[in-house]
């Protein structure tokens, strides 16, 4: 077998050929053109990796159960996504190098080309699960695919990627939100005959709670120096606080009453799980979340620094490809969010000592099996059959959030070495929530 070099072994020769512009001949080529073409090619490598992760997490995720061992490469591979956008970011400052005069003098001959036609920023939109209906108009095409189309109207091989992708479901979104639903809360499943009431009394408390927050705010301001209208308005802010809080929770919005009451259930999950992260079986589930608003952020950012460098390189003048230029990237940076229920939550969660108790503290922490099974928990998988769930040795218990201890009853990690086996309980319960083993998981692409 033929050895292999550095050189050989990322095709540094065959990188290096394809920098020629539009002619495909790099003599021609100025050093600016050059630079322009260099960095859109290291911004497509990242997608390509990107995309890769995020199809790895997706993946996972629309397994039921998922694996509780694979929950922390979910998180990294999240993660790694975030890290590389933000690398990303940081080659807008390379790009900034070239003056208006500098690209001014290459642009036109890339008429009608335009970065919307970059197919793989297309496919993370897909994969994360941007709704279509929400796509920010072009500008001079019918359908954002019409964009992707070679000169002519002809089919091209970044609309057969697109294409490829939108045939390829669900998105991470809907697979979260899948999951999620199935999130027990306080010890009731979606599929337990009593969850509706249940999941409305956890919702009441909670916001009994919320509002109770809202009463001791307007209290510790009432005492400062204001006038009584400002107390007013102050009082009438937090009430439509807590009136919004309310319709968001309950899904009011919804028209229909089984989306209703899917969306309520995932949204009363994501609270549940932001509020209650210390109990041992919330850690990882919770650092999913966390890791899912970080992407969307870290993508976010991108495009705001997209639209900036643009600004600051051409100003506000029409793209190459006929759009509204800067205006079209701003709009795409405000109104392109996918994961809208992890967002709007962070406006609701109240402080840790504000919570109300949970009834059902013990089903989340390292029990043994035969709790589970007295709390009549033993149920694996969509269809609850009753499959032993595997007591695995805890040798380290080590969950994110393992340096506070919990006050309404669960284990602190690493709190006492009494502790042996632990019942899978979201296994169990198709959630998938991830109990710490030791060695470390493996990357989600790994099988099972």
């Amino acid at each position: 077998m033929k050895g292999v070099t550095y050189w050989s072994y990322i095709k540094t020769e065959e990188l290096l050929s394809l920098q020629g512009g539009v002619d495909g001949d790099e003599a021609k080529v100025s050093d600016d053109e050059a630079l322009f073409i260099v960095v859109h090619q290291v911004y497509e490598l990242w997608f390509k990796l990107v995309l890769r992760e995020l199809v790895s997490a997706r993946d996972l995720f629309r397994r039921d159960p998922v694996p509780d061992h694979l929950m922390a490469s979910a998180v990294r591979s999240l993660r790694r996504s975030s890290t590389i956008l933000r690398q990303a970011v940081s080659h807008f400052d390379v790009m900034e190098t070239l003056t208006t005069r500098d690209f001014l003098a290459f642009r036109d001959r890339l008429v009608p080309a335009s970065g919307f036609q970059s197919a793989q920023l297309r496919e993370i939109e897909i994969v994360l699960g941007l709704d279509d209906r929400e796509r920010v108009p072009l500008g001079r095409e019918g359908s954002y695919l019409e964009a992707l189309k070679d000169d002519g109207g002809r089919p091209s091989p970044s609309l057969a990627r697109v294409e490829r992708r939108l045939a390829d479901r669900p998105s991470l979104r809907e697979v979260l939100e899948d999951w999620l639903f199935r999130t027990p809360i306080d010890g009731s499943h979606a599929t337990d005959p009593g969850d509706d009431a249940a999941v409305e009394r956890f919702l009441s408390r909670f916001l009994g709670a919320h509002a109770g927050e809202a009463d001791a705010r307007i209290a510790r301001v009432d005492v400062q120096a204001m006038t009584a209208d400002d107390v007013e308005r102050l009082e009438q802010r937090y009430a439509a606080e807590v009136e919004k809080a309310r319709a968001f929770l309950f899904a009011e919005e919804q028209p229909d009453p089984q989306l209703r009451r899917r969306e309520r259930r995932v949204r009363a999950a994501l609270v549940f799980l932001e509020s209650y992260r210390e109990l041992p079986l919330l850690s990882w589930p919770r650092e999913v979340i966390d890791a899912v608003i970080e992407l969307e952020q870290a993508f976010v950012m991108f495009r705001q620094r997209h639209a900036r460098m643009v600004e600051r390189v051409i100003g506000r003048r029409t793209g190459t490809g006929g759009s509204a230029g800067v205006d079209y990237l701003d709009q795409t940076a405000q109104r392109y969010r996918v994961f809208r229920n992890l967002w709007a939550v962070r406006t609701l969660l109240v402080r840790e000592a504000a919570l109300p108790p949970l009834d059902h503290p013990e089903l989340y922490g390292f029990v043994a099996g035969a709790l589970a099974r007295r709390h009549g928990r033993m149920r694996f998988g969509s269809t609850g059959s009753p499959r032993r769930a595997a007591s695995n040795v805890i040798v380290a218990l080590s969950s994110p959030d393992s340096t506070s201890s919990n006050r309404r009853g669960a284990t602190r990690p690493g709190a006492s070495s009494s502790v042996s086996l632990a019942t899978s309980f979201f296994s169990c319960s198709s959630f998938g929530a991830a109990v710490m083993r030791a060695p470390p998981p493996t990357r989600a692409a790994s099988s099972e």
